[in-house]
């Protein structure tokens, strides 16, 4: 594991993390940030940790995260996932902890389109009988 970098692209809704682990203590850097100074919320710092809690990898690995698009909540599933895929790449015998914790299986759930004659993607202008 001498100088070893693992990848793993993570997404969810309109979010993508680019993360990187490299063996170390456990330090999470997001944007340049550490974890505590870029996500507020104390849930969303859990569930970016779950992954390594899952695996016991915790204090192994130093994560290194770019992350672009969307807002806090949808960043957190991307890095999830993004931290899943790394560790696969790491360890493929951490596989049936982590599908079995759904942590490698992608979100599908987006923003549905604004339809044409609609206000937004469901909402009808109001109706009027007069």
């Amino acid at each position: 594991m001498a100088n070893a970098k693992y990848y793993g692209t993570g997404r969810r809704k309109k979010s993508i993390a680019r993360v990187y682990l490299v063996p170390g203590t456990g330090k999470i850097t997001i944007n340049k940030r550490d974890i505590d100074e870029y996500l507020g919320l104390e849930t969303l710092k859990v569930v970016v940790r779950q992954p390594l809690v899952a695996t016991g990898t915790a204090d192994k690995f130093d994560v290194i995260v770019n992350v672009c698009g969307g807002g806090y909540t949808g960043q957190a599933g991307a890095i999830r996932h993004g931290i899943s895929r790394a560790l696969l790449e790491a360890d493929a015998d951490y596989r049936p902890v982590l599908k079995s914790a759904g942590y490698l299986t992608r979100d599908p759930r987006m923003k549905e389109r604004k339809k044409y004659g609609l206000k937004a993607a469901r909402r009808a202008p109001q109706f009027s009988k007069r």
